[in-house]
């Protein structure tokens, strides 16, 4: 058996460290939680921040996760999410038979990671797999607003698209706390003239917010009835126990 590099192994633990926190560390906490002398972690920080591992946030000496590890584990992520939920998209489309979505929170926005259409419909919805849209202007969005806790509401630009769209605070807080009481969200030609979309949060088997599930379409197929109709249909298939 080959003989284990020290100086790496180290540096792994100290990597593993900073990636299990759910908050940032300094060098101190470090040595302290993995018994490490100062010297030595100084040299492990410097070479994990050489090669793009870590970094320091913003002027503090708090140490975080790079923008580079980051998105390769974000990117895992995403992957896993996608192949959990490709079933569960299969029956929100063939419940409703329109476009089915899963979309997550990124950069105050909706990315949505997945999509389902098998309809042989001629004038279908665009492929929006990895696109970015308003979270404030749709259904999916509202949805993650209304069930991610973490979420600062004042940070939220609240532009206006349509005549639809909710550009008051107050009014996004009342529409939030509707969302909550009845497990799903509307948006209703809030973005673009001619679309709608309903929504209900997803979670893992942890508990676990991920994002949010339902579908979108055209609102010559889908007015507010039918889009409640489906919401209640979807909240259901999702929280078959709830």
């Amino acid at each position: 058996m080959q003989k284990q590099n020290k100086s790496l192994s180290k540096g792994l633990i100290v990597l593993k460290q900073i990636m299990a926190s759910t908050k940032p560390l300094t060098a101190n906490i470090l040595c302290q939680k993995l018994q490490i002398d100062k010297s030595t972690m100084s040299r492990l920080i410097t070479t994990l921040m050489n090669e793009d591992f870590i970094e320091y946030k913003s002027s503090t000496k708090e140490i975080i996760l790079s923008d580079i590890l980051k998105k390769i584990i974000h990117k895992d992520d995403r992957e896993k999410i996608v192949e959990k939920t490709s079933g569960l998209l299969d029956e929100i489309f063939y419940l409703t038979e329109e476009c089915s979505y899963i979309g997550i929170f990124d950069n105050n926005s909706v990315l949505y990671l997945n999509q389902v259409d098998k309809s042989k419909r001629v004038l279908k919805t665009r492929n929006s797999v990895g696109l970015h849209a308003p979270i404030h202007t749709n259904g999916f969005g509202k949805a993650i607003l209304a069930f991610k806790e973490d979420i600062n509401l004042e940070t939220i630009e609240l532009k206006k698209f349509t005549s639809n769209t909710i550009t008051s605070i107050t009014k996004l807080k009342k529409e939030i706390e509707l969302i909550k009481e009845r497990g799903y969200a509307i948006g209703n030609e809030e973005h673009e003239f001619g679309l709608c979309s309903v929504a209900v949060p997803y979670f893992n088997k942890r508990g676990e917010f991920v994002g949010t599930v339902g579908v979108s379409g055209l609102t010559v197929r889908m007015d507010e009835q039918k889009l409640h109709e489906y919401g209640q249909k979807i909240f259901k298939l999702v929280n078959p126990y709830a």
